[in-house]
């Protein structure tokens, strides 16, 4: 997998804690190689909405990766409480079901971006980036050059 430039917290430069909430744990370990490849660290993992309302107030990770359809409670309502509970998180929507109605509901509900399934690293990187906003920063590494 490519190895992108670290994006780091501005705050205090340690790496950025996602949560990753999927039911396919297949889907969740993609993510969490993407996101390592990202120089972030997983903060915790779910496979449904109501355990990922419980893992986001365990770890209040910078970033929640929610997939839509899940058992349980399904990633809408999820991200709709959890920002609810916590109005500075921020949630990206990462679905394979990318019908206009889901995409703008889980905007309304509070999700700060979506992207779509099969997730592109390169895509995804620049989701991060853009919701993270002035609270990430990109290190560049100078031994290798290697910055996006």
């Amino acid at each position: 997998m490519e190895q992108f430039a670290p994006l780091l917290r501005s705050k205090d430069k340690q790496p950025i804690r996602y949560l990753v909430v999927d039911d396919s744990i297949f889907a969740r370990k993609n993510l969490a190689r993407m996101i390592e490849s990202f120089g972030g660290r997983v903060a915790g993992e779910a496979g449904d909405g109501c355990t990922a309302i419980t893992e986001y107030s365990r770890t209040l990770p910078d970033v929640v990766l929610m997939d839509i359809i899940m058992p349980q409670m399904e990633g809408i309502e999820a991200a709709e409480r959890i920002v609810r509970m916590h109005p500075q998180a921020r949630v990206i929507m990462v679905s394979s079901v990318g019908h206009q109605e889901n995409i703008v509901t889980a905007l309304q509900k509070g999700a700060r971006h979506f992207v779509q399934k099969p997730v592109k690293p390169e895509i995804l990187y620049d989701v991060v980036k853009y919701v993270m906003g002035e609270d990430a920063t990109t290190v560049v590494e100078a031994a290798t050059g290697a910055a996006r």
